[in-house]
Parts: C-alpha cells; sequence; structure tokens
C-alpha cells in the first residue's frame, strides 16, 4: 500500500472503527474544504493530523477520480 491508504491499518487499530467508518464522515461533508474536513474529525473525533489528513486525501482523490 502506498500513499495516504499506508496509514490504513494503523489508524482502524488505533481508533476501533473501519475505513469505511470514517470515509462515511467524510462523505457527509463533501461540501467542505480538505482543511475543514481534516478539522472536523481531529476536534469531534480525536484524530491526529496526519491520521485525519491521509483519510481526506485518500477519500477527495476518490471523488475526483470518479470513484
Amino acid at each position: 500500500m502506498k500513499g495516504p491508504a499506508s496509514y490504513f491499518p494503523s489508524i482502524e487499530a488505533r481508533y476501533g472503527q473501519p475505513i469505511e467508518h470514517w470515509k462515511q464522515i467524510i462523505r457527509r461533508h463533501r461540501d467542505s474544504t480538505h482543511m475543514q474536513i481534516v478539522a472536523l474529525l481531529k476536534a469531534e473525533h480525536g484524530l491526529g493530523h496526519g491520521h485525519a489528513n491521509a483519510l481526506v486525501a485518500h477519500e477527495l482523490a476518490a471523488w475526483k477520480a470518479g470513484i
């Protein structure tokens, strides 16, 4: 695994939720900017900056690719 997805195993282990859980939260905030979503994940869900950034970057890339 490369890029943001390389963080996924540690995100699941640290926060006890599957990646899909975090993706659903991110999808609900599609109208927000990258950094607004990162800030939300940090403030409301206790994620560290690197983990939040990796999740948002991965999901935004998927949106742009039409996945």
